[in-house]
């Protein structure tokens, strides 16, 4: 039989697995080339991966929920549909139809568990099959004080039959409602007398089990979690910060945004044209736009530069604008607008969240005055802006007066970018600002 491997791809140069969100086709289902076979999902991204044959899908080796290396095995399709199904096929686990789980190992991607060795993630139904839950579903009961053998009577809502969050969490509520104990006849009553009950004190400064909530991590933030920390082993960081003037810079943009809204159809925010003064930094100093490769730098001779969004009860996701030092100003605004609402909306590319060159994070849009940020690797800087405020400041020619002021942070790997290099390139970026003059960039 022809089988096609389908391993974990790779979604993004510093990203080294993903988890499976879904499979869209059960084992024994025709699958048609480029048609979606499952979902992934990463700390930046949500992706859909197409079947590269059309042929049948023969083996699954892990299943919803799992985080998977990249590179990793996880699936087989067989291309010659005359054949039948192969016994060990048959026997792994259907994701959504098939009620029994079979998983790989996570060390092999070619040996397969038994079930019989997967029992402390399960138990055994009344019916002889196995029912398997997810480490959430396990916690969760396990802090609710549910044994696994009471979970054979939930009804799941998931794929193939599994219990989910919300099904445990409607077997407690309903648990809950039932559990209180039937009333006692009334001559019993009347024979025992009640106790008197004990005030119970809560004391605020001591451990108190029911004051506190575990929350599980969602994939995106064990990613993020996992990303942070390995750039934080891998590049000694060194923060440069200092202030800059932007009074001209706001005047400009009140005078503005409403035509340019107008015009657009979208904000104009101050993210461009500090972009903007970014590019032109990096045209000046290129040792900047470089990453580390064991001991060779690679210098890029092309602006990639990336910006971090917020996404609702995700975290940050940083997309790239490609090529940025080609774009005008209006292009720039249009392409970051366009990258941020896809971002949001959990719907960037792989190839838009690939080859960064170097990224700038605005922190100042919720009102923190600076930042240290964490370098975004295999990037050797990130710049970050803080919120612009009104202060009262004295200018060269000793005059006080109340300006528009902003600080910035350059952080920088200290294996390539010493302090001298740092300080002068975010000279240069507060130096563009100062000098920009907005009215002849649109």
């Amino acid at each position: 039989m022809a089988r096609v491997e389908i391993v974990m791809p790779q979604m993004g140069e510093s990203i080294t697995n993903g988890t499976i969100k879904k499979w869209n086709k059960n084992i024994g289902e025709v699958v048609e080339l480029d048609e979606i076979i499952l979902e992934i999902s990463t700390d930046k991204v949500e992706s859909e991966i197409p079947s590269p044959v059309k042929g049948r899908l023969e083996t699954i080796h892990y299943q919803e929920g799992d985080t998977v290396d990249v590179g990793i095995l996880i699936a087989e399709v067989e291309t010659d549909l005359s054949q039948p199904m192969s016994a060990n096929s048959q026997g792994a686990s259907a994701p959504a139809s098939g009620g029994k789980d079979t998983k790989a190992s996570q060390e092999s991607a070619t040996s397969q568990k038994s079930v019989e060795s997967e029992s402390p993630a399960g138990s055994t139904s009344s019916n002889g099959e196995r029912r398997f839950y997810t480490p959430l579903v396990k916690a969760m009961a396990k802090e609710a004080g549910i044994p696994l053998s009471d979970l054979e009577g939930i009804s799941g809502s998931g794929a193939g039959g599994r219990v989910n969050k919300s099904d445990l969490l409607q077997y407690i509520e309903n648990r809950s409602g039932k559990g209180a104990a039937a009333p006692a006849p009334m001559a019993e009553q009347a024979q025992t007398p009640s106790p008197t009950p004990t005030p119970v004190q809560e004391v605020r400064g001591s451990y108190n089990p029911a004051l506190i909530e575990t929350i599980p991590m969602d994939n995106m933030r064990k990613a993020i979690a996992k990303n942070m920390v390995l750039s934080k082993q891998i590049s000694p960081h060194v923060n440069s910060v200092s202030e800059v003037d932007l009074t001209h810079l706001v005047k400009f943009r009140e005078g503005f945004k409403n035509e340019f809204q107008k015009q657009e159809g979208f904000k104009l925010t101050y993210t461009p044209f500090i972009m903007k003064a970014i590019i032109d930094a990096l045209k000046e100093y290129p040792l900047v736009n470089s990453s580390i490769e064991g001991d060779n730098v690679i210098q890029k001779r092309y602006i990639n530069l990336g910006f971090a969004v917020a996404v609702p009860g995700q975290g940050l996701t940083v997309p790239n604008v490609k090529d940025a030092d080609t774009l005008n100003m209006t292009g720039l605004c249009r392409a970051l607008n366009r990258l941020a609402d896809k971002a949001r909306n959990r719907k960037l590319t792989l190839d838009e969240m690939s080859d960064g060159t170097f990224t700038f994070s605005n922190v100042g849009s919720f009102g923190t005055l600076f930042a240290t940020p964490i370098i975004l690797q295999p990037q050797v800087g990130i710049y970050a802006s803080g919120v612009i405020q009104k202060r009262v400041m004295v200018r060269e020619d000793d005059s006080i007066g109340v300006r528009s002021m902003m600080y910035g942070t350059h952080s920088y790997d200290h294996r390539l970018i010493d302090g001298e290099l740092g300080g002068l390139f975010l000279e240069a970026i507060h130096r563009n600002l100062r000098n920009m003059d907005p009215s002849q960039l649109f």
